[in-house]
């Protein structure tokens, strides 16, 4: 009788599995905020911008903010004296599926205070898009262009939004998304039909393509060493006496 049990592989033809719609994530705070000043802070001067808090990993504050006033949020961690974020160490994304918000999350560091901030940010999926954080650190530049390229979100005001993973025609949306197929939205065909016909100057200049004269490196001879074909360890004996 035939296995109607199928393979491991079936999985991945039937792409992810939705997420509980019904898990509640970091839905409420936790922590005392005035243990770190910025958090505490942050409740004072936002107050009906900050959504929740959480204190995880023991140490890592955590800080969700609307979308709405972000840019402004932020301008004021990294300006305000008392808060002096001056190091945007990282900026990524989270997509939880089930039709929940994605999240674009900003890692922050205080090298003034030594001290360390995350700020949660949810974007609707309706809108997918935020204001750019790069007139505030060069550092946002790379970065957001990744969670652009791989999630989907839009930068506004980021002066080169462009893909940086993928080709700039990459045409099967963002791989990071929760309902992006495990094996791509094309046929395995039809993958194998666009990298066979893929232009090659889409990935090098012409000054690259151009076949110039060989590089030819000279080897300096070398006279052979004498082999040793003794047993003997050298130093361990000698005359033939041992030690």
């Amino acid at each position: 009788m035939a296995d109607e049990r199928g393979s491991d592989l079936d999985i991945v033809v039937d792409g992810p599995l939705e997420s509980d719609g019904g898990q509640v994530l970091h839905e409420t705070s936790s922590g005392d905020p005035s243990l770190h000043p910025s958090v505490k802070s942050l409740l004072e001067a936002f107050p009906d911008e900050v959504q929740r808090h959480q204190l995880t990993a023991g140490d890592q504050w955590v800080v969700w903010v609307g979308p709405e006033r972000i840019h402004e949020i932020l301008t004021w961690l990294k300006e305000d004296g008392a808060q002096a974020y001056d190091m945007m160490s990282d900026v990524t994304g989270v997509d939880y599926g089930s039709g929940r918000p994605v999240e674009v999350v900003y890692q922050m560091f205080s090298t003034t205070h030594g001290r360390a901030l995350r700020i949660r940010c949810p974007i609707p999926l309706e809108t997918m898009e935020t204001d750019s954080v790069y007139d505030l650190w060069k550092s946002a530049d790379w970065l957001e262009r990744e969670v652009y390229d791989l999630f989907g979100i839009t930068f506004n005001g980021h002066p080169d939004l462009r893909r940086i993973l993928m080709p700039d025609d990459y045409a099967e949306g963002h791989p990071l998304r929760k309902d992006f197929p495990l094996r791509g939205r094309f046929s395995r065909a039809e993958q194998t039909r666009r990298a066979l016909t893929q232009n090659v100057e889409r990935f090098y200049s012409t000054e690259d393509l151009k076949s110039g004269e060989p590089q030819e490196v000279e080897v300096a001879e070398r006279s052979a060493a004498p082999v040793n074909t003794s047993n003997d360890v050298p130093g361990s004996h000698l005359n033939g006496e041992g030690l």
